[in-house]
């Protein structure tokens, strides 16, 4: 029999006797006296993490029927006959005895769980049911509560802020002060990078160290909120949650266009969007009534799901997977929930039953998408650029169309200028369009009784007449004709035009066509013109042929140009100023602008989109996640732990989105605002940020993380206030100096009794650099860009489709943020510095420390550069001593201005430097102009060189790479 199930049916007499003694004793007045534990701090997390996986939620995996996360199920009578808690007698509780004995065969956990409770676990409980044994549902279960602040604080004046109520009156719990305001040189920098991701500008620290106004702080918080560089910054961290990538994963992971969300994501940042809208729009914008191209591209967000191209793979099996993806995503980003352990069985932990997991599937299970590997559907959209490019390109043609026609009105008859004969070079007929399929018979041209059109001498050329006479009607290229009889000869082309070329100038008394069929066709020519035109191809006769009746069209020409009558003279005018050389130039700009126009086509972004009608699918429980294995159909619905939908609302997409940032939803404004406080402080108030359920840590400051969660709601989701409330704070404007008391009580900085110091984020660390050297491209938007990076060898490993070619120009030096995103491939020194792949959803980075980044510092070619930049602004800019340049470069990297000790250890380097390359130019040369280029005007490569050294190590301090 196995252990699990003994708890049930092993008599309790023997066990309570065996520990009655040493366990069960009277309670002395030192037990009175303990606190009773709390529940949600101290026993949850204890039965959780220790009883919970066999004895929790999950009917499916739970043991002897006993739940213990559950007050009834914990309480009830056992099959024993005892009870496994019986609320103020630890004696009387099965529970207790289980944990207690030393009896192998009956202790909980058995040994193959886990090790026995400690002593001081074991007393926990054990004062917990002498108290009565109360559960409490978990924290994050219940909707946040705005919650009084503190009054009796041992220092009211250093509050700046209600948020700095909780953290002092924690502080004042621990017997602990917070630290002093850090300085202004810190300040700046700080805030720089929390709001903006970019450093400040030598200009902007000055400004700011010398405004002793009151207003100076908010005014500088105000105008980084302003900047669209606000947008980018936190657009990097929306992307992870968005698992956003510019290919499609799997193998062959090939390149996807869906960059016009990620400028969606950025563009509704910096207009702050309230976050729920922001939800609303990317989970729904497609069902949103009058949706707009602005809501349709939000829907890409859950269009970044991986999809497998690959031939022979099941469409339905990686349709399914992205529907999987999206469940979890949707439930990780907005509820902080791993709700993926439901999708096999009933959730270990928290609430969610498998049919559950299924029903929240079912409701995202019904969009159009299917793993087809065509994308679809996709919204085709216009960059403002290409908006404007059209909307000149159709102004211009309209305005051309316009003068064309006006000067077609304007166009009078006057008498050609030819006199005497007409010497006659090319005849040629014209087809009224260029879509006619039909036999054309040979084009006879009579000089007296020849055909001079059979002398041999003549071509036949339907094609622009700057073009070589190459093409014959009939495609015969040679240009030849038979003497013996007239032949039938079919066009080649959709050409509007042919002519015969007499070779030389000639007066034409008559031409004739054979307007004959073939059989086969038995189309003939209608409404055709036919025209003679001189050496320079003026036109000399027009004549106009409506729908001749006889296969024979003869035709008789004008001797000389006084010949022509009125009709013709007109005929012949209008033909002239129609095919004039202006007008034919006007007519081919129109033409070349129009096809410039066509080719400015729309930017193709998968989108959502529902089905509709008996297209929608029925969703089953999969049986173990296994898509091919299902039991019963499920319909669309949400946990039961949590708020339900709406009553009478279709349980779909929309209605979901606002469910998730309804006020009655207690987990989405929590977990917003502890993402923005982990950003700002490096660690949130809840550390856990991917798991607000049982499993996950509980907040250092419970009541603060409920004022924020409240006030962020009352504010109308407004992130922009949430930043500026936390940066506003005493709490958030420390000195992140730590004294030795600190670093042994608070590690982690927990508590909050200093400012936060902690390594910039990948992305930051590439910015930062190219921003002080002058490299960075403010840029912003457009497809993705590809700044070099080390060779890998990526072709042989992966084959041409993971070549990796340089982008031109200053997009190379554009922010991390339009850095292409290969999910095989991710940029190598943004994946050493932990940023992710983006195959599945990133809520936190786990941040490491490990050689590696140092060495891509150091020596990846990109961070080279940056140092080549940096030491050319120090000599250009920088003054003329070798101080003032290293001073200049200090500032420019850390904001603020160095030591003494500091100024001369740089300028020592520099010296021991500029020795060693004056004796080696060559070396010199290198290191200062590759991979950035040529020496600069009246610049020594050996002062660059060292001043590069500098640069480099300027850029590896630990100072540089950190958030102060």
């Amino acid at each position: 029999m196995s252990n699990y199930c003994r708890i049930s049916c092993l008599p309790s007499s023997a066990i309570l006797l065996f520990v009655a003694g040493m366990l069960f004793a009277p309670c002395t007045a030192a037990d009175a006296a303990d606190p009773t534990p709390d529940y949600t701090r101290q026993i949850r997390p204890l039965l959780a993490k220790r009883c919970l996986g066999c004895h929790g939620p999950d009917a499916k995996t739970r043991k002897a029927g006993l739940r213990l996360d559950d007050l009834a199920s914990a309480t009830s009578r056992l099959e024993s006959g005892s009870h496994a808690i019986s609320p103020g007698k630890p004696d009387a509780s099965e529970l207790m005895a289980r944990i207690a004995t030393d009896d192998e065969f009956t202790r909980m956990p058995p040994p193959d769980a886990g090790k026995p409770l400690s002593a001081e676990e074991q007393n926990l409980l054990k004062r917990w049911i002498i108290d009565g044994a109360k559960y409490q549902r978990h924290w994050a279960f219940d909707a946040p509560k705005q919650a009084e602040l503190p009054k009796k604080l041992s220092k009211p004046q250093w509050v700046r802020h209600p948020l700095d109520h909780f953290v002092l009156a924690r502080l004042d719990r621990e017997g602990l002060q917070p630290a002093p305001e850090a300085d202004r040189y810190t300040i700046i920098r700080r805030l720089s990078l929390d709001v903006t991701g970019l450093p400040p500008s030598i200009d902007e620290v000055d400004r700011f160290v010398a405004d002793k106004s009151p207003k100076a702080y908010g005014s500088m918080v105000d105008r980084l909120l302003d900047s669209t560089a606000y947008g980018e910054r936190w657009a990097r961290v929306w992307l992870d949650l968005a698992r956003y990538a510019d290919s499609a994963g799997y193998a062959q992971d090939p390149a996807r266009t869906i960059w016009r969300y990620r400028d969606w994501v950025i563009q509704a940042l910096n207009a702050n969007l309230p976050f729920d809208q922001f939800t609303i729009q990317q989970i729904a914008g497609d069902m949103l009534p009058d949706s707009t191209e602005s809501q349709l591209l939000a829907t890409a967000f859950h269009r970044n799901t991986m999809t497998n191209s690959e031939g022979g793979t099941d469409d339905e099996e990686f349709r399914n997977a992205a529907i999987v993806d999206r469940v979890d995503t949707t439930m990780q980003v907005w509820m902080g929930l791993t709700m993926g352990c439901a999708r096999c069985h009933s959730h270990k932990y928290d609430p969610i039953s498998q049919n559950e997991y299924f029903r929240f599937f079912a409701i995202l299970n019904n969009t159009e998408d299917a793993d087809r590997g065509n994308e679809s559907p996709i919204l085709l959209t216009m960059t403002t650029e290409l908006k404007k490019q059209k909307a000149a390109l159709q102004a211009t043609i309209s305005k051309l169309e316009t003068e064309l026609k006006k000067e077609t009105k304007t166009q009078k008859a006057a008498p050609t200028k030819q006199t005497g004969p007409l010497p006659v070079r090319f005849i040629r007929v014209e087809l009224p369009g260029k879509q006619v399929f039909l036999s054309l018979a040979e084009v006879e041209v009579f000089v007296g009784e020849k055909n001079v059109a059979r002398s041999g001498t003549a071509t036949q050329i339907s094609m622009d007449f700057r073009g070589p006479p190459k093409l014959a009607i009939d495609g015969n290229t040679s240009g030849e004709f038979f003497d013996a009889k007239s032949t039938t000869h079919t066009a080649a082309g959709d050409n509007p035009w042919w002519e015969v070329d007499l070779g030389k100038s000639q007066n034409v008394d008559r031409v004739q066509i054979w307007n004959r069929t073939d059989g086969t066709v038995g189309v003939r020519l209608k409404n055709f013109r036919v025209i003679a035109l001189d050496e320079k191809r003026h036109p000399l006769w027009v004549t106009t042929v409506a729908a001749p009746p006889s296969p024979n069209v003869p035709l008789t020409l004008p001797k000389k140009s006084e010949d022509l009558n009125a009709k013709q003279q007109a005929e012949l005018v209008a033909y002239a100023n129609a095919n004039s050389p202006e007008k034919s130039a006007a007519e081919k700009r129109l033409a070349a602008l129009k096809k410039q126009l066509a080719g400015i086509k729309g930017i193709p972004t998968p989108i959502m989109r529902e089905l509709l009608g008996d297209k929608r699918r029925t969703t089953r429980i999969q049986l173990r996640g296994n898509f091919k294995v299902t039991a019963e159909v499920v319909e669309p619905g949400v946990p039961g732990a949590f708020h339900p939908l709406p009553e009478g609302a279709a349980a779909n997409r929309l209605t979901l989105a606002r469910w998730l940032v309804d006020d009655k939803n207690p987990l989405t404004a929590r977990v917003v605002v502890n993402r923005y406080w982990e950003q700002l402080f490096g660690i949130g108030i809840v550390e856990t940020s991917e798991d607000f359920g049982t499993q996950g840590e509980l907040p250092s400051h419970p009541e603060l993380l409920d004022y924020l969660a409240v006030e962020l709601m009352r504010n109308g989701w407004d992130v922009k206030q949430l930043i500026r409330d936390i940066v506003s704070s005493a709490t958030y404007r420390q000195s992140s100096r730590m004294t030795s008391e600190l670093r042994e009580r608070d590690p982690q900085n927990r508590l909050l009794a200093h400012g936060p110091r902690f390594r910039l984020s990948a992305e930051m660390i590439r910015d930062q650099s190219l921003a002080v050297s002058g490299l960075l491209s403010r840029k912003m938007y457009g497809p993705s860009v590809r700044p070099p990076r080390p060779n890998l060898g990526l072709r042989a490993a992966f084959g041409g489709s993971t070549d990796w070619k340089p982008s031109p120009g200053d997009d190379k030096y554009r922010r991390g943020l339009y850095t292409s995103w290969r999910r095989t491939t991710p940029y190598p020194s943004m994946a050493t510095f932990d940023a992710p792949s983006r195959e599945v959803c990133t809520i936190r980075r786990i941040r490491t420390n490990t050689p590696l980044q140092a060495l891509v510092t150091l020596n990846d070619p990109a961070f080279i550069e940056a140092a080549q930049a940096l030491a050319r602004r120090m000599v250009s800019e920088g003054g003329k001593t070798a101080r003032e340049h290293a001073k200049y470069g200090f500032r420019l990297s850390l904001a603020r201005s160095p030591s003494d000790a500091e100024l001369d250890v740089l300028v020592k380097l520099y010296e021991q430097s500029l020795a060693r390359f004056d004796k080696d130019r060559e070396q010199a040369t290198a290191l200062a102009t590759n991979p950035l280029g040529p020496l600069p005007e009246r610049m020594d490569a050996a002062e660059l060189a060292a001043w590069t050294v500098v640069s480099n190590i300027l850029m590896n301090l630990d100072e540089f790479v950190a958030r102060p």
